[in-house]
């Protein structure tokens, strides 16, 4: 069992200890402004970072061929199967505002949107997380509780890099339970909130 999943499934609460998280970050500075003023002060700027707790924490770039892939397994075996007309989809690029701030979650699928020239998803359906040494702790920490504060949301799904692992937290009629572990290349993971079954089989093939 890699470090990763070992943490990851010792996991029981909101928060990890403070020693485990390793964010991948190069520092972070105070922004003067709102959301929608880092939006736009953000937007066509080289690099990566979010908007937390009013300050603007730079994120290092670059992610392995696996975290790539399943991204775009996402995409396709998720994102591909909806209406074009209900639900738009997308990945770490657009942004989704938090009770924190601005964060990139690494794919979304969001209700389609009036606008066309957002800057962030408006009613997030499913967001995922791509798990990394680095942002471990913070995947299963900050951002799952962020993320499960936003009234649209249906479910969060953090995936494994190197095996079919995955954790799903669902709403319910009494809000989020505590997350289920599906481990597994011929298990399956179902997003009731799209009718729809996804195969692990499918999304890490190549990769486990």
């Amino acid at each position: 069992m890699s470090s990763i999943d070992r943490t990851a499934t010792r996991f029981r609460g909101p928060f990890e200890p403070a020693s485990l998280i390793r964010m991948n970050v190069h520092n972070r500075s105070a922004f003067a402004g709102t959301a929608d003023d880092f939006l736009r002060w953000n937007e066509g700027r080289e690099g990566k970072r979010e908007f937390v707790d009013g300050r603007v924490t730079e994120m290092m770039v670059g992610v392995s061929r696996h975290h790539i892939t399943l991204a775009s397994r996402l995409s396709i075996l998720v994102g591909g199967r909806l209406p074009g007309d209900v639900y738009t989809f997308g990945s770490a690029d657009f942004a989704v505002r938090t009770s924190r701030g601005i964060r990139y979650p690494d794919f979304f699928v969001d209700h389609a949107p009036t606008a066309t020239n957002d800057l962030a998803v408006q009613n997030a359906v499913l967001l995922a997380e791509i798990l990394s040494p680095s942002s471990l702790a913070l995947d299963f920490g900050p951002k799952a509780v962020e993320y499960m504060a936003i009234p649209s949301l249906r479910h969060y799904l953090v995936l494994s890099q190197d095996e079919p692992r995955v954790w799903l937290w669902d709403r319910g009629e009494g809000g989020f339970a505590e997350p289920a572990m599906i481990d597994g290349a011929d298990r399956t993971v179902t997003l009731s909130a799209f009718d729809l079954t996804l195969s692990l089989a499918d999304l890490y093939r190549g990769i486990a």
